[in-house]
């Protein structure tokens, strides 16, 4: 804290923008498919439930590494992960810019989730090392927030690329940027105030189960998982791999409206995220009600959509992507859960195991939405039909289902656990004490 405090503003705003802007990068890469699904397609001859194998493979590795990666970051600090994330991120996108073959982009994809993981998680450390604990929950959801501007860059400016410069030139000159972002990243980045490199003590694969034990033990670490698990998986699909489609193939929009429905969902989270960062930091007790309201708003829209005879209209449209975009930063309250619960020696490998859930529950949406794409339309992605997304799309609902009743559960142990091991705190956070609120009555 004192290092911190002696250190000005300046040099932390410079850190975490260097940070940022390579976390930006990231999501920019993770994103980059979103838009090339159908020439994906056509490039490499492949199914839909192929096509749905490179979001699958990508999000599948990077909700493996979350959990080595915390533990990396413990032992080697930000700086060092997050400039091997950058630099794998590179030499990845510039294999799948040259890949002619499925297998071949696959192992691209495949080294695009590794370096995709070594960042997030880096950029948090750096967030919590440099910034005041009071500024903590804002400064998290902004950096969300502005990791954004990957999938917008992935969006519209990606689409335009690969219409006007071709497959390989376009993704060749997305990996070039990350080696500006590399070189900045060394210049400016310190691990903490003062601090070039950071250094953890090396742990034994016994103390290693002992920590994440301790984490995952914890019901507040498990309700950032299911808050976290619950409310990403939509909106990363949809920016992920299947928004494009849907929208193009089941919703008989234009490539370019599709675009630029993928580009307002984005812009939603970003003027979403610091609200919720402020929200949070007001008001801890009625986190993951927020989380519930959220998830509910976000399961309404989707039932009209899907319930609308025939096309749903544009004004509609709009209104998925809005609601549904509010899912990024309500899974965000799911890192402020687990910072809130765990000691600092191990709040690296607790955010790793939170940010795993999102990503698992992406994962197995989009396996499904593939699958069932398959099942409802066989043949090639040309055929996808209306019918066939509704089918597809409607797999959320199980996921909707088994996320919030663990939200339920995981809230009433968190308080519980909150109210045996600091009674002071539970009353002044409920507001039991002053009579203004209860444990069962707001969280």
């Amino acid at each position: 804290m004192s290092a911190r405090a002696r250190t000005g503003a300046r040099p932390a705003l410079a850190v975490w923008t260097v940070a940022l802007l390579v976390y930006v990068l990231a999501v920019f890469h993770r994103s980059s498919l979103a838009v090339a699904g159908l020439a994906a397609s056509d490039r490499f001859d492949i199914s839909a439930a192929q096509l749905a194998t490179f979001t699958m493979l990508q999000l599948l590795v990077y909700a493996a590494m979350q959990v080595p990666v915390g533990l990396l970051v413990d032992r080697f600090g930000p700086r060092a992960v997050l400039t091997a994330g950058a630099i794998t991120l590179t030499c990845a996108q510039a294999g799948f810019a040259f890949a002619e073959s499925y297998p071949v982009a696959l192992l691209a994809r495949f080294f695009v989730g590794i370096g995709d993981a070594m960042t997030f998680i880096c950029v948090l450390r750096l967030v919590a090392t440099w910034f005041a604990p009071r500024r903590i929950p804002v400064m998290i959801q902004v950096t969300g927030v502005l990791g954004q501007l990957g999938a917008i860059a992935a969006a519209v400016p990606m689409t335009w690329a690969l219409g006007h410069l071709g497959w390989t030139r376009a993704y060749l000159g997305a990996a070039a940027l990350g080696i500006v972002m590399t070189v900045a990243l060394l210049l400016v980045v310190d691990d903490a105030p003062g601090t070039r490199h950071v250094r953890g003590r090396a742990l034994d694969p016994r103390a290693i189960r002992a920590s994440l034990g301790a984490s995952w033990s914890h019901p507040g670490t498990r309700l950032g998982f299911w808050s976290h698990f619950t409310t990403q998986f939509s909106a990363t699909v949809l920016g992920l791999l299947w928004g494009f489609p849907f929208l193009v193939k089941g919703e008989g929009r234009s490539e370019t409206d599709a675009g630029m429905l993928l580009t307002v969902m984005v812009v939603a989270i970003m003027i979403a995220g610091p609200l919720m960062g402020w929200r949070t930091g007001l008001r801890p007790w009625s986190r993951s009600t927020l989380v519930i309201g959220i998830v509910l708003a976000i399961v309404a829209v989707w039932t009209v959509v899907l319930a609308w005879p025939g096309e749903a209209p544009l004004w509609l449209l709009v209104v998925l992507v809005v609601v549904t975009g509010l899912g990024g930063p309500a899974s965000v309250i799911g890192f402020d859960l687990g910072r809130t619960s765990n000691p600092p020696e191990r709040l690296a490998s607790a955010t790793g195991i939170i940010n795993m859930a999102g990503f698992l529950a992406s994962l197995t949406l989009v396996i499904a939405i593939g699958l069932i794409l398959d099942w409802r339309t066989p043949g090639s992605s040309s055929d996808y039909t209306p019918a066939a997304f509704r089918w597809a799309m409607s797999f959320q609902y199980v996921l909707w289902a088994v996320g919030l009743v663990q939200i339920v559960r995981y809230r009433g142990k968190a308080r519980a656990r909150l109210r045996a091991d600091d009674p002071a705190l539970w009353a002044e956070m409920s507001g039991a004490g002053s009579g203004t609120g209860s444990s069962g009555r707001s969280d």
